[in-house]
């Protein structure tokens, strides 16, 4: 509990932010119209890339005997290509709606 509480103080500015960004970014998006949703998912993907990006470069950086960032940066890797993939399925399907149909 100790760990947690020092881990807490020392990165308490970070915390916060990340706790705003997480407020800001669904008040954005609740407010997106619908049309705009197709353009909103390619650019989520091309975010979600970045974070792929960053969790191998975290993995990379990593001591070999730091279990947790190993774990935790191979996670961000599952989860980022799962949400990647299924973006573009998402984004596919919405844009099968705007074909004409012959």
């Amino acid at each position: 509990m100790d760990n947690f509480l020092s881990f807490f103080s020392t990165h308490q500015q970070m915390i916060y932010i990340v706790i705003l960004m997480v407020f800001v970014g669904i008040e954005v998006i609740g407010r997106v119209p619908a049309v705009l949703h197709t353009p909103l998912m390619s650019g989520a993907n091309a975010i979600h890339g970045v974070v792929i990006i960053g969790a191998i470069i975290v993995m990379g950086k990593a001591e070999a005997d730091n279990y947790l960032a190993l774990i935790l940066g191979f996670i961000a890797v599952i989860v980022g290509t799962l949400n990647v993939v299924g973006g573009f399925v998402v984004t596919d399907r919405m844009l099968e709606m705007f074909k004409k149909k012959k």
